[in-house]
């Protein structure tokens, strides 16, 4: 899947809370100091950001199918190797990078185990391939839990995000092992979000980002509005924060 519309309605809606879970990610992949690594999947360029703040954007190169949100990440991290294109094709050559990581995106690439292989096609033998994804089956990521629920309440038949790639417990992990990679070790990544009030909450869902956001567009104006007042039911009216879980998996590339 590819996102639509411009890169600042993508940070209001998910980007914020790439802060927190860049950082959860980023430690979790062991990256350090002057490794050279890439970010599948970059978008605006969240990852990106904590990456090149590691190990140099010299050090950093990164790809999204979306030109605004490539456009982006350039913008963001000067230097850095930004290019146009998709996980599943990656236009570097074998054993590159130190370390492949991607975040929150292994649920939208057409060919989710192809995508893991070039990860690791790309990235050196000991080198570590970590990807992370919210945990919807289990409603871990409560922002988007919320919705769904609210939905469902409207649409009964609404099929949400459950089965993408990546949202269950162990997707990942079977992923990597099926790529062929090595000590394969998988866990829990937490991160969090502030909002304002209800209103900053639910603007973002409004622009149309992702499936949620396509999913609301769907609806009609009635269906729009209940949609609207069951969310409400269930959120504080001023400030507030809601934490969320994601699944993450590494594994280490084999010797060739």
């Amino acid at each position: 899947m590819q996102f639509g519309g411009p890169a600042d309605h993508y940070d209001r809606f998910m980007g914020r809370y790439t802060p927190t879970l860049a950082v959860a990610l980023t430690d979790a992949a062991g990256v350090t100091a002057d490794m050279h690594v890439v970010d599948v999947g970059c978008g605006p360029g969240g990852l990106a950001a904590e990456l090149a703040a590691r190990v140099g954007a010299e050090n950093v190169a990164a790809i999204d199918p979306a030109a605004q949100f490539a456009d982006a990440c350039r913008g963001r991290i000067p230097g850095a190797d930004v290019r146009e294109g998709v996980a599943e094709d990656l236009p570097w050559a074998d054993a590159t990078f130190d370390v492949a990581l991607s975040s929150l995106v292994i649920g939208f690439m057409r060919d989710a185990d192809r995508g893991v292989s070039e990860m690791a096609r790309v990235t050196r033998p000991g080198g570590t391939v970590a990807a992370c994804m919210w945990d919807i089956a289990g409603g871990g990521m409560t922002m988007l839990h919320y919705f769904w629920e609210a939905v469902r309440e409207v649409d009964p038949g609404a099929e949400g995000e459950r089965r993408m790639a990546g949202t269950q417990e162990g997707d990942i992990a079977d992923r990597l092992e099926r790529a062929g990679l090595q000590d394969v070790a998988a866990g829990v990544l937490t991160a969090f979000a502030r909002y304002a009030d209800f209103e900053d909450f639910w603007a973002p869902l409004t622009f149309g980002v992702g499936p949620a956001g396509q999913h609301l567009q769907s609806l009609s104006g009635d269906q729009q509005s209940a949609v609207r007042d069951a969310l409400r039911a269930k959120l504080p009216s001023g400030p507030f924060t809601l934490e969320a879980r994601a699944w993450y998996a590494r594994g280490t590339v084999r010797s060739r």
